[in-house]
């Protein structure tokens, strides 16, 4: 079986431990049931993946791991993938529920294992023993892994700490951040060592997805070796309680560590391509038809025998759901809200497809600036979109798409003015984001031309139009006073249930989630080779690095339905630019790009030119350490019967996230570091 499923048994047992102190659970069922058998075996492995640190639908990065899908959203997180109406939209400097007690629970069942099965050895063949050992390594580097790219350095419990046996020595102060990735690597890689290629059950990992989680986790270290340099200040610190380097690198370690990371990344990435068990999914796919291609990268989020899924979560009606549907759906589907992931414009334009200003952005009018010209005009929404690439029509609803059966009518207002129409604003900067449409003159005046929605329902403006009466925000908004309407212009479609028949509601939606797949893997070892390549490294298993990021890169895109490459990817910041950006477009809305912001160390102002995988000009969407993202707002012209679009700063529940050089780490929990004389907070907390 290719496909791993997470097995998620949850109340078999119910125990309670200490997390700072490890303290052992107690059993309901003794050692002698749980480990002599595979249904015991069953159980204890259930145990486990219920609490592994996995983000899907039931995480929310503002949040942390509190295991519900209430408000379920994506990618908005000051990603600048998405926006959404709530308070949980601001940038990733914290977690509610920070990864920390809990992260010594599983711990403890880890280590537990690890030291425990060997007595009842005889009782399973070799190799079945050996990959219950090795999925307790795999949950413990999971654990580490998780810990690490939160908190830098972290106490490694790698033993079960009996209490009250071991009371003088159950305090374990945080080690430095390079032996905690250091542990990492260690125990994915005794996890592939001891897992079998192939999952002996639904449920359970492999060899190979022990390696595809290595290779994303040494991306990150040798991301955070390399990249903390570049942090004004350089980005570590001691800690004050045990001197030791709990953020970051030293001088002399920092480049030796990098490459020593990325070698790894390489090594497992490369180690999944080869096993010829994984392959992009493209089972829709047709050359040169964009239909086909979108289709298939519909497909491919809810098919359970994608070749492409190397880890999944999956779901089941009734009696393991999310809400994702229930909250993050258009407007017209509500149940009970809607809305709660809008793509942004910002987002859009890392995407293939469309008309260019002289700047990169996307061109509305037919200047060459959006306040130059005159707005270009569009028979139907939908025509605005045509050569828009089909990866993006798989993970954006457009205005005027059809989802689900429906039509989606998008609209910020109609305008009643004569054509041809200048732009509505004469400054569309970031210092003029609070600037409104509900402001101008068009719209405040007695005889008015613009029409705007403050409200659905009765609440909507009507204007009369060839002998009918249309709403001024059409049936999904913006309505600029509620912002569970379509707070961008544009809707995420990844991840919805696309059936027309499916009644969306809490607890109702049953969506697998993706946790990794091929295309990450081929990422990972394109971004890996850049980056040996930039530090003058050798390949370290033989290959043509060069060529392996391009034809990664080459092969994502041809299934997405984007520009072919051109050339081949260069051992340059320029070639580096092109991989982040291709990550950053593929994988997309999947709880992956807040951590690549992070490790490339792009998200504080100095640095944020890098921020969308290329170069940008931060000012025109930051100011210091606030950032702002942009909608695309559809409006229709009476006079003309057709359709217009203005490129402006969110302007319905307008978000303005802030990040700081110090965020790049979360802080300890400050009861951990109150009550222990060994635990240190963050040098700069």
């Amino acid at each position: 079986m290719k496909r791993i499923y997470i097995l998620f048994l949850i109340g078999l047992f119910t125990f309670s431990s200490c997390a700072e102190l490890d303290v052992p659970p107690t059993n309901v069922i003794g050692d002698e049931t749980l480990f002599t058998n595979e249904a015991g075996m069953r159980v204890y492995m259930a145990r486990m993946y219920s609490r592994m640190p996995f983000e899907d639908f039931k995480y929310m990065a503002q949040w942390g791991f509190e295991y519900n899908s209430w408000l379920g959203s994506m990618g908005i997180e000051g990603t600048g993938e998405a926006l959404n109406r709530d308070g949980i939209c601001s940038a990733f400097t914290n977690e509610r529920t920070p990864y920390w007690s809990e992260a010594f629970v599983l711990l403890r069942d880890a280590n537990y294992l690890i030291e425990t099965l060997p007595d009842f050895k005889s009782n399973f063949p070799e190799v079945t023993y050996n990959h219950y050992l090795g999925e307790a390594y795999f949950a413990r580097a999971m654990v580490f892994y998780s810990m690490a790219k939160r908190f830098g350095g972290v106490p490694l419990v790698t033993r079960v700490i009996r209490y009250p046996q071991e009371r003088d020595n159950a305090e374990v102060a945080r080690a430095s951040e390079e032996e905690t990735w250091n542990q990492v690597a260690a125990d994915f890689d005794q996890a592939a060592s001891l897992m079998q290629p192939i999952s002996p059950e639904k449920g359970y990992g492999n060899k190979y997805v022990a390696l595809s989680f290595k290779s994303e986790a040494m991306l990150y270290a040798g991301s955070v070796a390399k990249y903390n340099e570049t942090v004004p200040g350089r980005l570590t610190g001691l800690g004050q309680k045990t001197g030791v380097r709990v953020i970051g690198f030293s001088e002399t370690t920092a480049a030796i560590a990098s490459k020593r990371y990325f070698r790894e990344a390489y090594l497992a990435a490369r180690a999944v391509i080869n096993s010829g068990q994984y392959s992009l999914y493209k089972r829709r796919w047709a050359a040169n038809d964009p239909q086909a291609q979108y289709q298939n990268m519909v497909d491919m989020f809810s098919d359970l025998t994608s070749p492409e899924s190397i880890y999944i979560k999956e779901y089941g009606y009734p009696t393991f759901t999310h809400g994702y549907d229930a909250y993050s759906a258009p407007f017209v589907f509500k149940a009970p809200l809607a809305s709660g992931t809008c793509p942004t414009l910002d987002f859009l334009e890392l995407f293939d497809g469309f008309d260019r200003y002289p700047d990169g952005t996307i061109k509305v009018t037919s200047g060459s600036t959006n306040t130059e010209g005159t707005y270009l005009m569009y028979d139907s929404p939908m025509d605005f979109f045509e050569n828009a690439e089909p990866r993006l029509r798989a993970y954006v609803i457009f205005p005027g798409d059809v989802f689900k059966g429906k039509e989606m009518e998008i609209r910020a207002g109609v305008y009643t003015g004569a054509t041809p129409i200048s732009p509505l604003f004469n400054n569309y900067s970031y210092a003029d984001a609070e600037n409104r449409y509900q402001n101008l003159t068009a719209y405040k005046q007695a005889s008015k031309t613009l029409y705007l929605s403050p409200r659905e329902g009765n609440g909507q403006e009507i204007v009369s139009y060839e002998g009918n009466n249309i709403t001024a925000a059409g049936a999904n908004g913006p309505f600029y006073d509620n912002g569970e309407g379509c707070l961008t212009g544009l809707y995420g479609r990844k991840w919805l249930n696309p059936d027309p028949a499916f009644q969306a509601g809490e607890g109702r939606s049953a969506q697998p989630f993706v946790l990794m797949r091929y295309a990450e893997v081929l990422l990972n070892a394109a971004e890996a080779a850049v980056e040996l390549s930039l530090a003058g490294e050798a390949s370290p298993d033989g290959s043509d690095m060069m060529q392996t990021a391009t034809s990664a890169i080459t092969e994502i895109r041809e299934r997405a339905g984007a520009e072919p490459l051109v050339g081949n990817i260069t051992s340059t910041i320029a070639g580096r630019n092109l991989v982040r950006k291709e990550r950053r477009k593929e994988l997309a809305l999947e709880h992956k790009t807040k951590w690549d912001l992070r490790r490339w160390r792009v998200q504080h102002y100095e640095e944020r030119d890098g921020f969308w995988g290329e170069v940008r000009n931060k000012d025109t969407f930051s100011s210091s350490a606030r950032y702002r993202f942009r909608g695309l707002y559809p409006f229709f012209s009476t006079q003309s019967g057709k359709y217009f679009f203005d490129a402006r700063f969110q302007w319905v529940s307008l978000k303005t996230f802030e990040y700081n050089v110090v965020d790049y780490y979360f802080a300890i929990p400050g009861g951990e570091v109150s009550k222990s004389p060994v635990i240190d907070q963050q040098p700069n907390r």
